[in-house]
C-alpha cells in the first residue's frame, strides 16, 4: 500500500540508507511515483536514485497485461531498447520521480532468462541496445542527465557483451553472487567488470528470501536439488559461530571491493531496519574461515574484516 511505501522509505531513509533503485516496470510506474512522492522531501544531493530503462509504458482503459504486480498501475508495457524509446522512458522517469537528474540508469532485463517476454532471442534485442539505447545513455551521460549507466540483468553474458561494445559505468547484477553460489561471478564475471573500471551492484544477496529462511529460491520460486543441503551446512557453522545466516550473506555479499552497494529488498520498515543493523555487526573471522575449510564458499572469496 501507500502507507506501508511511505513508511518502509522514511524508515531507510532515517537509518542511513542513501541508495534507492527503481524500475518503470516496478507496479508499471507505482514504484517510481511512490519514490518520488517520499524523495522529494530531501534534497537530491544526499543520495543516490538509480531506475531503468527497456520498457515504455502507455495508458489503457482495457484489459490489463498479466504481470506479477497486485495492484499496477493501468498501463500497458512494451518493449524498445531503441535510442528514441530509451529518451523518452528517461524523460518519463523524471517526471514520475519528480527529479531533473537521474544518477543511474540500467538497461533492463536483456538478458537469455527473459526471452520469452522479450518475444525474440536475446541477442536480437541487445543488437537494438548496441545501435540505440547503448549510446543514447552516453550522450545523456556527457549531456548531465545522467551520471552513469549499465545493465541490470540476472545473468551475467550481457554485463560482459556490453564491455566489448560499449562503455557501461555500472552494473545491477541479481541472481550471480551470494553466499550460497558465486563462483562464476567471482572467477569471470567480476574480474572482467573490475578490469573495464566498472562497478557492480550485488541484487537478491539473499536468493529471495531463500538465504532469509524462506522457501522460495530467486524469482521463479523453484529451490535447485543442492540448495536445501548447502544451506543447511552453512547454517550449521552460522550456529556454531553465533551468526544469523541473513546477516552472514549481505555482509559477504558487499565484500567484493568492486561490489558498490548490495539490494536486498525490503518491503517493511523492520526489514529495513533488520537489513541495516546486519551490516554493522562484526563477524568472526573463524566464521568464514570455517566456511572456507569446509569448502562451503570459495577458498578465495573475499570476506569481511572482523
Amino acid at each position: 500500500t501507500d502507507a506501508i511505501s511511505e513508511a518502509t522509505l522514511a524508515a531507510a531513509y532515517a537509518a542511513g540508507v542513501r541508495c534507492f533503485d527503481t524500475s518503470p516496470w516496478y507496479g508499471l510506474g507505482l514504484s517510481e511515483r511512490r519514490y518520488g512522492h517520499h524523495l522529494h522531501n530531501h534534497p537530491a544531493r544526499e543520495y543516490t536514485l538509480s531506475t531503468k530503462v527497456g520498457r515504455l509504458l502507455t495508458a489503457t482503459r482495457g484489459a490489463l497485461q498479466k504481470t506479477m504486480w497486485q495492484e499496477p498501475s493501468p498501463f500497458h508495457y512494451r518493449y524498445d531498447y531503441s535510442a528514441d524509446g530509451t529518451r523518452r522512458s528517461v524523460e518519463d522517469s523524471l517526471n514520475r520521480l519528480g527529479v531533473s537528474q537521474l544518477d543511474v540508469v540500467f538497461i533492463h532485463d536483456l538478458s537469455p532468462d527473459n526471452e520469452k517476454d522479450l518475444g525474440m532471442p536475446w541477442e536480437q534485442r541487445f543488437a537494438e541496445a548496441a545501435k540505440g539505447a547503448m549510446p543514447a545513455l552516453t550522450r545523456m551521460r556527457e549531456e548531465g542527465l545522467i551520471k552513469a549507466w549499465g545493465f541490470g540483468v540476472n545473468r551475467p553474458e550481457p554485463a560482459l557483451r556490453a564491455i566489448d561494445e560499449a562503455d557501461p559505468d555500472i552494473f545491477l547484477l541479481a541472481c550471480q553472487y551470494s553466499l550460497l553460489d558465486h563462483e562464476q561471478a567471482l572467477h569471470e564475471t567480476f574480474p572482467r567488470i573490475a578490469a573495464h573500471g566498472a562497478s557492480v551492484v550485488v541484487g537478491s544477496p539473499l536468493l529471495a528470501g531463500y538465504l532469509a529462511g524462506r522457501e522460495r529460491y530467486l524469482y521463479d520460486g523453484t529451490v535447485p536439488a543442492w540448495a536445501p543441503d548447502k544451506r543447511a551446512k552453512v547454517q550449521a557453522v552460522c550456529d556454531r559461530h553465533g551468526v544469523d545466516l541473513r546477516t552472514a550473506a549481505l555482509q559477504f555479499a558487499d565484500a567484493p571491493a568492486v561490489v558498490s552497494a548490495v539490494i536486498p529488498g525490503a518491503r517493511t520498515p523492520e526489514q529495513v531496519l533488520a537489513n541495516v543493523a546486519s551490516m554493522s555487526v562484526a563477524i568472526p573471522a573463524a566464521f568464514w574461515a570455517e566456511l572456507k575449510q569446509e569448502q562451503l564458499i570459495a577458498a578465495d572469496a573475499p570476506v569481511p574484516a572482523a
